[in-house]
C-alpha cells in the first residue's frame, strides 16, 4: 500500500466538522477519513463509507455455531449414547437449547474477533499519530491528496471552518 500525502482539518465543534465532511464528499473527494475522540452518529455517511461486512459474518457464524451445537447434542443423546431417563423421548430439542444458545454465541464472538482483526489490518506495527488532541477535544477531517488539489483542499478545510489545516 503506497502512502498518498493528505490535508488534515482541525476543528472544534463535531457539527461544523460532519458538514465540512459531507461537503467534501459531495464534491467526489475520494478517500475522506476523520479522527475524533467519540463516536459521531452520521459520520460514516457523512464520509461516504460502506457499511461493514462484519455484523454478516457475526450473524453466519452464530448460526453456523448455533447448528453445531444441536447437531452434537441431537448426535449425542440419540444416535451415539441414548439414555432414556425419566421416560423422556431421546430428541428432546427444549432441553438443547441452552446449549445451542451458547455455542452460537461462542462462535459467533469468536469470529467476530478474527473478522474485526481481519478488517481493522491488525496488527499494526507502527500506528500514525496525527495529533494527540484528536484523543481528548478536537476532531480531524482528512482529506488524501490522490487526484486532489492541495490547494483547493486547503482552501476548502479553512473555509469551512477548520481552525488549523496541517499537511502530513
Amino acid at each position: 500500500m503506497r502512502k498518498v500525502p493528505a490535508i488534515i482539518g482541525v476543528y472544534s465543534d463535531p457539527d461544523i466538522m460532519m458538514e465540512a465532511a459531507d461537503g467534501a464528499r459531495k464534491k467526489g473527494w475520494k478517500n475522506l477519513d476523520a479522527y475524533v475522540p467519540y463516536p459521531l452518529h452520521g459520520l460514516d455517511k457523512a464520509l461516504g463509507l460502506k457499511s461493514s461486512w462484519v455484523p454478516w459474518v457475526t450473524l453466519v457464524m452464530g448460526l453456523t455455531g448455533a447448528s453445531l451445537g444441536f447437531t452434537l447434542e441431537y448426535w449425542v443423546h440419540v444416535i451415539n449414547w441414548p439414555l432414556n431417563i425419566g421416560g423422556k423421548p431421546l430428541n428432546s430439542w427444549p432441553a438443547f437449547i441452552p446449549i445451542v444458545f451458547e455455542s452460537g454465541v461462542l462462535i459467533g464472538g469468536i469470529s467476530t474477533f478474527v473478522a474485526m482483526w481481519a478488517a481493522c489490518k491488525l496488527p499494526n506495527k507502527a500506528p500514525v499519530i496525527h495529533d494527540e488532541r484528536f484523543t481528548d477535544d478536537k476532531f480531524g477531517l482528512v482529506i488524501p491528496l490522490d487526484g486532489v488539489v492541495p490547494a483547493d483542499a486547503e482552501a476548502y478545510l479553512k473555509a469551512s471552518g477548520a481552525e488549523e489545516v496541517k499537511h502530513v
